[in-house]
């Protein structure tokens, strides 16, 4: 499989924020998101190959628990449930990171699935795969990117059609960085009876734009 890059740092975002990570990012993705930050990690050149037993060997040398597969998007990489199931057949505890356009079927039940549904600020709304969304368990997280109050409504307004809360606690709302401020974004949280958790980026207040940290 092509690998983009392998780095050990702190979960940045989702209810994991703030713990230690490794994180693997797969090569190329199939969306063109307005906002998006890994723009070195959309090309499926990207990096280099590598197997699933060199990588879950350098997860186990890391010596970290938590192991994030990222992108990119990861379901773009057909090895990615594979290795998945290896990482977690090493006792790690594994989180998927995806874009929301791409079947979740394959991927294990005890992967924890942090799974976008792009809106229209991302350019890209109308490849989510609604049908995941009775695949999602307690433990995943559906995570909305906000770039204007537009972004925020059709963000409640998916959580109530698909009764998302009913499937899982874990309904972030994230806003786009430099777009939205955290603390408009934060009054919208407020007001709204939808019940979504808001989230910061925490790698970028700490490290801004730098890669493999």
């Amino acid at each position: 499989m092509r690998v983009c890059e392998t780095f050990a740092s702190l979960q940045g975002e989702s209810t994991h924020a703030g713990r230690k990570c490794f994180f693997i990012r797969l090569s190329g993705c199939n969306l063109n998101c307005s906002y998006c930050d890994t723009l070195y990690g959309r090309s499926f050149e990207a990096g280099c190959e590598r197997s699933v037993d060199s990588l879950v060997r350098e997860a186990l040398s890391s010596g970290l628990k938590l192991v994030e597969i990222t992108g990119g998007e990861p379901l773009c990489t057909p090895e990615a449930p594979e290795l998945c199931q290896a990482l977690l057949d090493k006792g790690f505890e594994v989180l998927l990171e995806t874009n929301g356009s791409l079947s979740l079927s394959a991927v294990p039940a005890a992967v924890r699935k942090i799974v976008d549904c792009k809106l229209p600020g991302s350019g890209m709304a109308e490849h989510n795969l609604y049908e995941n969304y009775p695949l999602l368990q307690q433990h995943d997280e559906v995570k909305f990117v906000i770039s204007d109050r537009r972004d925020f409504d059709f963000a409640c307004n998916v959580i109530e059609k698909y009764s998302l809360d009913s499937l899982t606690p874990n309904l972030i709302a994230s806003p786009v960085w430099g777009k939205v401020s955290f603390e408009e974004l934060s009054s919208w949280v407020l007001e709204s009876p939808v019940p979504l958790r808001m989230q910061l980026q925490m790698h970028k207040i700490i490290w801004g734009d730098r890669r493999g940290v």
